[in-house]
């Protein structure tokens, strides 16, 4: 990964912990809903919308952790369906950022060298995802894919993505520590 698309997803991972921190703040434990009142979890898929607070904090610390990782110079690799969300929230925004040119990544970018595989977002999707699955959730034909016990999901063998299953490891991943704080 070079250092301008690591500076972008962490600028949008930072800026996405901070809006689903003020989600929880604003909206508590009320639905989401698709009306433009909420700053991240609406983007979440539908499933979601009716969780609680503590679910969606969990969700937000997702964001952080994988701002963390690249803080540390690793690669956000997801560990689990809440952060495997979160990173397709961030390549999109992280895009965004760098198309639109916000003046957050100006300065970021300032003593960082360019280089031709630089916002390469198609390559990093590839790399950086075991699978797209979790997408799967936003088609409303697919709605109940996310239960293990359908035939569709043990057909394409998708996994448990109902919400209450978002925060367990991957078992391919090392787990994250369990006492790490939540930021806010």
């Amino acid at each position: 990964m070079t250092p301008r698309t690591a500076a972008a997803l962490w600028t949008a991972a930072g800026l996405l912990a901070d809006h689903a921190y003020d989600d929880v703040l604003e909206h508590g434990d009320q639905h989401a809903d698709d009306a433009g009142s909420w700053l991240v979890f609406d983007e979440f898929p539908r499933i979601t919308w009716r969780q609680n607070v503590v679910w969606r904090r969990q969700a937000a610390r997702s964001f952080d952790d994988l701002s963390s990782d690249l803080a540390a110079g690793d690669w956000p690799e997801p560990r689990c369906p809440a952060e495997e969300m979160a990173l397709h929230l961030i390549l999109r925004y992280a895009e965004s950022a760098v198309d639109d040119d916000w003046a957050s990544l100006t300065g970021r970018y300032a003593d960082l060298p360019e280089h031709k595989d630089d916002h390469n977002w198609n390559m990093l999707t590839e790399i950086l995802f075991q699978d797209t699955d979790i997408l799967a959730l936003f088609s409303k034909r697919l709605d109940g894919i996310e239960d293990p016990a359908t035939d569709q999901n043990r057909k394409l063998g998708i996994g448990d993505y109902r919400p209450q299953a978002w925060f367990e490891w991957f078992l391919n991943m090392e787990p994250r520590d369990t006492g790490r704080p939540f930021r806010r």
